[in-house]
């Protein structure tokens, strides 16, 4: 079990697997191992106090895999999960295994639900983001934009021409999407 101070290593019997894995233990011999001279070959306490150590209290529902029966000892909670993106965060952590894609797609999709929501509040305040002067499109123009992207072997110049696309492009996208909804709101 980890978080304790005692030696929690599996003792196997060097022999067989010396004969039921090919090449196992090839560095045994400390002549053969490169980190030979700094190695220190007497067992070495951990250093903790304890054989278990304090655990944190939780102050609400905490974010807990299913593989695990506990909490670790310690835990952030400076961001707790809130709103849909967090309902979304919560179902990936109570329905899915951390070795399931399902768990971690779940979580790609409530940090993009968590993105636009910030994006949206930020429309509604009264400094909205700027995505021209804060994606550094205008910097390019004069910090030498073609030299340093040809001829220089950068591997992101092949997907140079999507980058408009996906900087501008939600943002076009929600302008249509506004001016649409405003038209229709006058028509009535």
């Amino acid at each position: 079990m980890p978080y304790v101070a005692d030696d929690h290593t599996k003792k196997y019997d060097p022999e067989a697997l010396r004969q039921r894995i090919p090449g196992w233990g090839v560095d045994s011999d400390p002549a053969d191992r490169p980190s030979h001279p700094r190695e220190s070959v007497e067992p070495e306490s951990t250093g903790a106090h304890w054989t278990f150590p304090p655990r944190q209290e939780p102050v609400g529902k905490r974010e807990r895999s299913v593989e695990h029966t506990t909490m670790p000892p310690v835990f952030g909670t400076a961001q707790p999960l809130h709103g849909v993106s967090g309902a979304i965060r919560r179902f990936a952590y109570d329905r899915y295994s951390e070795g399931q894609t399902a768990h971690w797609l779940l979580l790609v999709v409530g940090d993009r639900v968590d993105a636009i929501s910030s994006h949206v509040k930020s429309l509604a305040s009264r400094r909205p983001d700027d995505p021209i002067t804060e994606s550094g499109v205008l910097s390019e123009a004069g910090h030498h934009p073609l030299s340093s992207r040809f001829g220089q072997n950068r591997a992101d110049v092949r997907h140079t021409w999507l980058d408009p696309i996906i900087v501008a492009g939600p943002w076009v996208l929600a302008g249509i999407v506004a001016v649409r909804t405003v038209a229709k709101i006058v028509k009535r």
